[in-house]
């Protein structure tokens, strides 16, 4: 019997089969990796840069459509509209810009500048492909006919809130949002003091876009965070940015220090939260893990729901709405991570990340040292 895993794969499969036979020579060319090839491969961005391989601006309008129909079989529905969501926000940021912003390319807030990555191909024991722009990074690694890693799984949004037409708010990461913000609520003055790690939230996730984590890892400075290196004004004026956000947000190197990343969790344990606050966990859990496929997803919480207890929820900065705060969960192969803190609160970066399997740890050297092909 085909597993639920094996029959996204398979649909995974069969949709990017069908966009690499679309391709030139020369859009193959860009587009494709063998695989391993992990120093490409584990690369991944969130900013607005070159995320590596073909990107929509060098496709046709039906290739679009089968990209967008690779994201469908990857993600969920809710997902999906997330993520549809966030392509179309960056003419929303380019407004907010004056329609000014470059990054040293045409334009700076392009929704077509995303890019396609495929590592090895379809049929292979062990393939993967990745799909990234900014502010939505997408790694899916495929072993043995299943999907065996859906993380990094990055999305984010600037502005986090715009105004519509009518009482509502354009928000589309609002209940990651939201759900933070009740558990913290939620909390009693001791169980606050167990979780509150630093009075001045980070000005970004503390991860970054490391490939893997390790102890004491603060946020990169936001000119690292790019492929490559500007061009020593435009770098400068990043360093500036950065320095300015950070003294607004009153971080020091002391706060900074008190939210790295360890490998042992900080902040108040899942076990030391009463049922109601345990629910609420849950929830914000799922607006990670629920990204993906159903399929998928379940699979991914189950393994959430067996390491509950060793789970710790971290929170910075202030607790009400506009003020710029940060929380992460984490424990055992378990880290999400939720930043909004610049632009004066109202610019959400989360991620969801598998720390013992991000992008399928080394599958193929895993294949080849369980199988005969070693022999």
């Amino acid at each position: 019997m085909t597993s639920r895993s094996e029959a996204v794969a398979s649909q995974m499969a069969e949709v990017v089969g069908e966009l690499l036979d679309s391709m030139t020579p020369d859009q193959r060319e860009s587009a494709t990796w063998p695989f391993p090839s992990n120093d490409e491969r584990m690369l991944w961005f969130y900013t607005p840069t070159n995320h590596g391989g073909l990107p929509l601006t060098d496709m046709s309008s039906p290739q679009h459509r089968i990209v967008q129909r690779l994201l469908a079989s990857a993600l969920s529905e809710a997902g999906y509209n997330t993520a549809a969501i966030i392509l179309g926000q960056e003419n929303i940021l380019d407004r907010v810009e004056g329609f000014g912003v470059d990054f040293g390319r045409d334009r700076g807030r392009d929704p077509l500048l995303y890019w396609i990555a495929v590592f090895g191909e379809p049929g292979m024991d062990t393939w993967g492909w990745r799909f990234g722009g900014h502010h939505v990074s997408l790694h899916f690694t495929i072993s043995n006919g299943r999907v065996v890693s859906s993380t990094p799984c990055f999305m984010g949004a600037d502005p986090a809130s715009v105004p519509l037409l009518g009482p509502h708010l354009h928000r589309p990461l609002g209940g990651v949002e939201d759900l933070g913000r009740e558990l913290v609520h939620s909390l009693d003055d001791s169980q606050l003091g167990a979780a509150l790690g630093s009075p001045a939230a980070p000005s970004d996730i503390v991860g970054s876009n490391r490939s893997e984590l390790t102890e004491g890892d603060e946020a990169l400075p936001l000119p690292l965070i790019w492929r490559g290196r500007f061009e020593a004004q435009m770098e400068e004026a990043l360093n500036r940015m950065q320095e300015n956000t950070d003294a607004a947000l009153g971080i020091t190197a002391e706060l900074s220090t008190a939210m790295a990343f360890t490998t042992n969790p900080k902040g108040l344990a899942a076990k030391d939260m009463n049922a109601s606050q345990r629910e609420v966990l849950k929830e914000l859990l799922g607006t990670y893990v629920g990204r993906i496929h159903d399929d998928l997803a379940d699979q991914e919480m189950a393994k959430v729901n067996a390491g509950f207890d060793g789970l710790h929820f971290l929170w910075a900065g202030g607790t009400e709405v506009g003020v710029p705060h940060y929380y992460r969960v984490q424990g055992g192969r378990l880290l999400a991570e939720y930043d909004n803190a610049q632009r004066q609160g109202n610019h959400v970066h989360t991620v969801w990340r598998d720390l013992s399997n991000d992008f399928g740890g080394d599958p193929l050297a895993q294949h080849y040292t369980e199988s005969d092909h070693h022999h």
